[in-house]
């Protein structure tokens, strides 16, 4: 994979602090640094990689500007479903930022001030990750009791919403979907489920014609001063969702995957207690990781 497939030049070096910026800093997270622009807030996405919620000490150069174009090409897409947090001017805001700091013009949002629910929307389509060790343990997929005869990897029979909590350290918890009504409230929640839903069938239609499966994936949603509903913060990136090629797609087993799976899976072969600080990622995972940030990207967007 080379450069010359990107509408924009990937920068040599990982991005995994931002420098002096004229704005007070509001959040760092796990990838993001968020900063208060007045009016709406800077979103900047580093090259850092968080895995088991742990800050690696490496980064991915260009894994940022990616993920960043990536949410772009879905949050115009899911426009037609629910509003999103990007601010109505956003492409001239971002040209007009870009003039004094040209390093964040791919990898930053300029968003609105808005209320983030304290849920995290994931929406499951085929039997992977936590979801399969759920079935393995119960024979369930956390709430939601699955035919006896699964194996990893299978397609269920109809997407299933199961949410988490959402934590600002340490691992956001399943929950089940009365105690996600309780919450944020029943209206709320009766919201959130049906536009996860159908957020998840716009990916799996668009993905289906880049030739990908989207298997599984985590929504977002704030609220305004009204009350009324947003997609927030990522859409649909390989950091969020669990992308595989349909071409290689074989139940029984994990399958080849477009995210950070490549890094838990060496990860996973360590001694390692998923607790600070991390191991050393050999240049091998880095950039095998990156190639497959490339793959996504080129698939879905280009």
């Amino acid at each position: 994979m080379h450069l010359i497939d990107f509408p924009f030049e990937l920068p040599r070096e990982a991005m995994l602090t931002v420098g002096t910026l004229p704005f007070p800093k509001v959040a760092s997270g796990k990838v993001r640094e968020i900063y208060d622009m007045g009016d709406a807030l800077l979103m900047i996405a580093t090259d850092r990689i968080s895995a088991f919620d742990v800050i690696m000490n490496e980064g991915l150069a260009g894994k940022g500007a990616l993920l960043t174009q990536i949410s772009l090409y879905w949050f115009e897409r899911a426009n037609q479903i629910i509003s999103h947090h990007l601010v109505d001017d956003h492409a001239d805001r971002i040209d007009s930022l870009a003039k004094d700091f040209p390093d964040l013009k791919y990898r930053s949002m300029i968003v609105k001030k808005l209320k983030p629910l304290p849920i995290e929307a994931v929406v499951r389509g085929y039997l992977s990750g936590s979801g399969w060790k759920s079935y393995e343990q119960s024979g369930k997929l956390f709430e939601y009791k699955l035919p006896q005869n699964l194996v990893e990897s299978s397609r269920l029979k109809t997407p299933l919403f199961t949410p988490t909590t959402k934590v600002v350290t340490g691992h956001d918890m399943p929950v089940d979907c009365e105690e996600a009504a309780k919450i944020i409230g029943l209206d709320l929640f009766n919201k959130v489920h049906a536009v996860s839903l159908q957020l998840y069938a716009m990916g799996v239609e668009y993905s289906e014609k880049a030739n990908l499966i989207l298997a599984d994936t985590k929504f977002e949603f704030g609220t305004d001063e009204l009350g009324d509903l947003y997609l927030i913060d990522e859409v649909l990136t390989p950091d969020s969702s669990r992308y595989w090629p349909i071409n290689n797609y074989m139940p029984g087993g994990a399958q080849q995957s477009y995210d950070k799976q490549f890094i838990r899976d060496f990860l996973d072969k360590l001694e390692w207690d998923k607790s600070s600080p991390p191991p050393k990622l050999p240049d091998s995972v880095l950039q095998g990781t990156l190639k497959r940030y490339k793959e996504a990207y080129i698939s879905l967007v280009t």
